[in-house]
């Protein structure tokens, strides 16, 4: 792993050069948000932003695709089969993914890459792309990540992680992919055996205040914290809007539909979300998780206990707080954490943070 440098004035250079041989999408500024978009023509990625409000997921899985397509006209050869869609799997390159983003995607790749079954279309993306991350060097004051199993500058999941250094960035190139990008733009200055980055990861992590406390939630029992009475508090505001479950980079629902419009129809992937009422309803009408309570008890329990008992990697959270940035009647995982791992000891449920 080497680190080399990028001549601020030069990366407008190195972005025209990568088009050539890769698909762009980065972080563009819209009104007063930033949102990951394919860079088209001489758009530049912004990097002069603290962090979007959706997470850079729907890179690897869109919010709506189409899987399959058919025809219902008999006078089709074709008529009622169903046909692959055909899809786009060429190399690109993702910028400005923050550390947090990359490490979800890679507690995400354990449910759509098991030895049972491999998901084609969320991993044909996944290995297209070429992560390039940017390191976070303001994190927001309701970052957690510290404590969530990464870090401002945490390198798993990426191909390189960047710094801003004033008038240039820092690139450190972690894989055989980082590598090659590095080569297709023409940045090959080496940064020399400068600790810069070592200096900029500890004064970011140390800006970080807020923690939570996940040591204790493997070795509570799953059925005692299944029905311990803090979630009536808990659920108590929550109105169902499904906010949560769509700006979280670890939440990976989805819906399968058939659309038809004439004689002509898709069956296609959508992004769903455990909070809303329908998500669990039966073909009977039945429901299992028909009251407010339980959704939102079923979307903690499996944040931080069921998933960590299944896969032993922490938590399926990275602490990057959007869902505390943005819910809007303010549950905050923080506290929910905090409160289930302290469930039946005598320690006080508290954010804490300065």
């Amino acid at each position: 792993m080497k680190v080399i440098k990028i001549d601020k004035k030069d990366w407008a250079k190195g972005i025209k050069a990568l088009h050539k041989a890769y698909g762009l999408i980065g972080p563009v500024k819209e009104k007063e948000y930033f949102t990951f978009q394919v860079l088209s023509g001489g758009t530049i990625p912004d990097l002069e932003f603290r962090n979007t409000r959706l997470s850079p997921k729907a890179v690897v899985f869109p919010q709506s695709e189409d899987m399959f397509e058919y025809s219902l006209d008999d006078s089709r050869e074709d008529h009622h089969l169903l046909k692959e869609v055909e899809k786009d799997y060429s190399p690109r390159v993702v910028f400005g993914i923050r550390p947090c983003d990359a490490k979800a995607l890679e507690l995400v790749k354990m449910n759509f890459d098991t030895d049972e079954y491999k998901d084609p279309y969320w991993l044909n993306l996944y290995e297209a792309t070429t992560f390039v991350g940017m390191a976070c060097d303001s994190p927001c004051s309701t970052c957690f990540c510290t404590t969530a199993g990464t870090g401002p500058y945490h390198e798993e999941g990426l191909d390189v992680l960047m710094a801003d250094n004033g008038d240039s960035y820092l690139a450190k190139l972690l894989t055989d992919k980082g590598e090659k990008l590095a080569t297709s733009a023409g940045w090959a200055d080496s940064a020399g055996k400068s600790d810069v980055l070592a200096a900029k990861k500890t004064a970011a992590e140390a800006k970080i205040v807020s923690t939570v406390s996940t040591e204790a939630l493997s070795g509570k029992d799953a059925l005692e914290l299944y029905n311990a009475d803090f979630w009536e508090d808990v659920s108590f505001a929550c109105i169902n809007c499904g906010t949560c479950t769509y700006v979280c980079p670890t939440c990976w629902c989805f819906d399968i539909q058939d659309e038809v419009h004439g004689k002509s129809g898709k069956r296609m992937r959508t992004w769903d979300s455990c909070m809303f009422p329908i998500f669990t309803v039966h073909t009977t009408g039945h429901n299992p998780r028909a009251t407010k309570l339980q959704r939102v008890r079923q979307r903690f329990m499996h944040k931080l206990k069921y998933f960590v008992d299944k896969y032993d990697k922490g938590i399926m959270c990275v602490g990057c707080g959007r869902c505390v940035r943005q819910c809007p009647v303010n549950i905050d995982i923080r506290r929910v954490c905090e409160t289930m791992n302290s469930f039946g000891s005598d320690n006080t449920c508290a954010v804490q943070s300065s």
